[in-house]
């Protein structure tokens, strides 16, 4: 899937994924991103390690409207690996659904079982537990799966993760 041409970024000084993510849908949901829109998470890594958000769009107005509520507005994306939070179908993507109900219905171009080789079938069975994070990969946006109990696949990426070291 080709991705629209107009790329803002903002760096609102955010440090935690989930902390971006709801900025992301909160902005998405106040901006009414038109059809098409890409809301993406990027990890800056560096002296300052933080969470950056890009807005891809098929217009300008996005950027005019991010600085209109005061964030600084950079054209572009930081890297060509973001992790999409709003894409295409990204609502549609909810409870059971077969892969190929999941490329059909998404932006998604192509997923991805860890530790198995070639593609799962259209037909084996993916619990979203509501939470579908993609990434760009090689102008892609590809999700990552593993095996859950029940011979079903799940993202990757959990929804609410537990922060490292919380039993001690």
């Amino acid at each position: 899937m080709n991705r629209p041409s107009h790329i803002s970024t903002i760096d609102a000084d955010v440090r935690e994924l989930r902390a971006a993510d709801h900025l992301l849908l909160e902005l998405a949901a106040e901006l009414g991103l038109p059809e098409g829109a890409f809301g993406c998470t990027h990890l800056v890594r560096g002296e300052r390690p933080r969470v950056v958000l890009s807005f891809t769009t098929s217009t300008e107005g996005t950027a005019r409207l991010l600085s209109a509520k005061g964030y600084e507005v950079t054209a572009g994306a930081p890297d060509e690996v973001g992790r999409a939070v709003v894409y295409p179908g990204s609502a549609e993507l909810t409870g059971t659904l077969t892969i190929a109900e999941l490329l059909a219905r998404s932006a998604i171009g192509r997923v991805v079982v860890l530790g198995a080789p070639g593609e799962p079938p259209p037909s084996q069975s993916v619990v979203t537990r509501d939470h579908v994070r993609p990434q760009w990969q090689d102008g892609e946006l590809v999700l990552t799966l593993q095996s859950a109990v029940g011979g079903v696949l799940v993202p990757f990426e959990v929804p609410d993760p537990t922060p490292c070291c919380a039993d001690h």
